[in-house]
């Protein structure tokens, strides 16, 4: 039988990873995200089957449109990987500005939330019913960084919902997990590998890891079967100075 799964924030990084490595693995993958130049190039990558659908996951409308391509074109969906996500730069917690603090949540958070509600919605009605559930967390789900107080809070929110939606997917057989994530390689690492601020104030040069190691993980966590479910898993990069952070 085909699998169907539905990456966000596709078009680069860990999203762009996954995709191609569900796809090779025999997944039919719909890429969705903003930047519909970027996502063509994945759809290219990958070929026919993968699907570029534009999607901005902070806006309830995308993403019911986005949800309906998909139910159109797949018919069913196994697997969402929420995956957009968006940092912004560190600042004092006295200092944060109001709409930098709205757009994280609104993207990280409201993000996460409008598409597990369109992909319930697509779970529960479809016959074999369910399906799985992915949540890029991070390690700020658990430590935070100093002068990240929004993207912290949005990724503790992660944690909540993503136990949320495991309670509440289960009469309808949907599974929910969660990756946490620490220094893979991505445009959004690029200030660990310059120097990334530490508790004590230094700044250090941390290790960081190929986002590959996140698409595998993501394709085992997606690769078992429903009455089976990786609940949280933390990949990191093994010497980043995360156990003992603080």
């Amino acid at each position: 039988m085909n699998k169907y799964a539905a990456v966000t924030g596709a078009n680069k990084g860990i999203g762009r990873a996954t995709s191609i490595t569900l796809a090779k693995n025999g997944w039919q993958v719909a890429l969705l995200g903003r930047n519909m130049t970027g996502l063509k190039n994945v759809e290219n990558e990958i070929g026919s089957t993968a699907l570029a659908v534009e999607c901005e996951v902070s806006d309830r409308a995308s993403v019911a449109n986005a949800f309906s391509i998909i139910k159109e074109k797949f018919s069913r969906l196994d697997l969402l990987f929420n995956n957009a996500g968006v940092v912004i730069p560190g600042s004092l917690l006295e200092d944060v500005d109001t709409d930098d603090w709205k757009r994280v949540f609104d993207i990280n958070v409201g993000g996460v939330f409008f598409c597990t509600q369109e992909a319930f919605l697509l779970m529960r009605e479809q016959q074999p019913q369910g399906g799985r559930i992915i949540n890029n967390g991070s390690l700020s789900a658990h430590a935070p960084r100093p002068n990240s107080a929004p993207y912290t809070a949005s990724k503790h929110a992660i944690t909540g919902l993503t136990r949320s939606t495991s309670l509440d997917g289960r009469k309808y057989n949907i599974a929910c997990g969660q990756i946490d994530i620490g220094n893979a390689d991505t445009g959004m690492a690029s200030m660990q590998r310059v120097g990334a601020p530490q508790a004590n104030g230094d700044i250090l040069a941390e290790p960081v890891i190929d986002a590959q190691i996140i698409a595998d993980s993501v394709l085992h966590m997606a690769s078992l079967p429903l009455d089976a479910n990786v609940q949280f898993i933390t990949v990191m990069a093994t010497k980043m100075p995360y156990i003992g952070r603080g």
